[in-house]
């Protein structure tokens, strides 16, 4: 069985993880009131989704 000759230091380690992250979140501009909004969604602005109304929003 493996066993690790000595302890890895929080330093080594750290490096070796260097691409595990949170990623900023991407945004696209909604078509209809140009807010921005996450891609592939309908807008909770204005309730548009490709140019066509799919959910009715109330005004507040």
């Amino acid at each position: 069985m493996a066993v690790p000759r000595s302890k890895i230091s929080r330093s080594q380690r750290d490096h070796r993880r260097g691409h595990i992250k949170i990623r900023e979140s991407a945004l696209s501009e909604c078509t209809n009131c140009h807010a921005l909004i996450r891609p592939h969604r309908v807008c909770p602005e204005c309730g548009f989704y490709k140019g066509v109304e799919v959910v009715e929003v109330k005004a507040s």
